[in-house]
């Protein structure tokens, strides 16, 4: 999980979502991405609390992308995945992924998708920022669910709709599906994300 200047309760919600898991057998990399707020203390305290299975990294920003692909190089586990700091799992959601892995070297899903309204379904296409689709349509960061070895081999862009670039890549050498599992709480009612900041320029 990559943080950067991300309320702490929001952190938090993040956190507890992935130490309640159904299924225990995980390590929770944390790349605080150069956060200049008043979360470091919390967070590093949350994260000695958890010691066993959190390990804590910090850096100067580098985005969101540069992040992620840093914490891959110490993931220990056979499988990986992610969350954004402001989004967080169903107690079932690691159980739900690993289930789809019997055929598939990397999955993505469908989200439970919380919205203040019906526009806020709609995010830019990658291909023309200046249209709008459903998210349900999207490939989206933090649903990737995939083996090691795919996330060693191929690396995430600092680009929007990194995701979608990264899982069509991958579908080169892997086997890639898109799965309904809406086990991944999604919170598109926060105004000042990457997809809420390029909407408003639309408008």
């Amino acid at each position: 999980m990559s943080v950067y200047n991300t309320d702490f309760r929001l952190i938090k919600r993040a956190m507890d979502s992935v130490m309640n898991q159904e299924f225990q057998d995980f390590e929770l990399i944390i790349i605080d991405d150069g956060s200049r707020n008043d979360t470091h203390a919390d967070l590093l305290d949350y994260c000695i609390s958890h010691e066993q299975q959190i390990v804590y990294l910090r850096h100067s920003n580098r985005g969101q992308s540069e992040s992620i692909n840093r914490g891959i190089l110490i993931c220990n586990g056979a499988y990986i995945t992610m969350l954004d700091a402001d989004d967080e799992y169903k107690p079932n959601h690691l159980s739900a992924c690993l289930n789809e892995m019997e055929y598939a070297d990397l999955i993505a899903s469908t989200t439970e998708t919380v919205v203040d309204e019906e526009y806020d379904y709609y995010v830019p296409d990658k291909n023309d920022h200046n249209q709008l689709i459903h998210v349900d349509e999207c490939i989206l960061f933090a649903t990737l669910f995939g083996r090691k070895e795919v996330f060693t081999q191929l690396k995430f862009q600092r680009e929007y709709a990194a995701d979608a670039h990264f899982f069509e890549h991958a579908s080169l050498y892997f086997n890639v599906k898109k799965v309904d599992l809406k086990t991944y709480i999604y919170y598109r009612n926060i105004p000042n994300s990457t997809c809420a900041v390029m909407k408003s320029r639309l408008v």
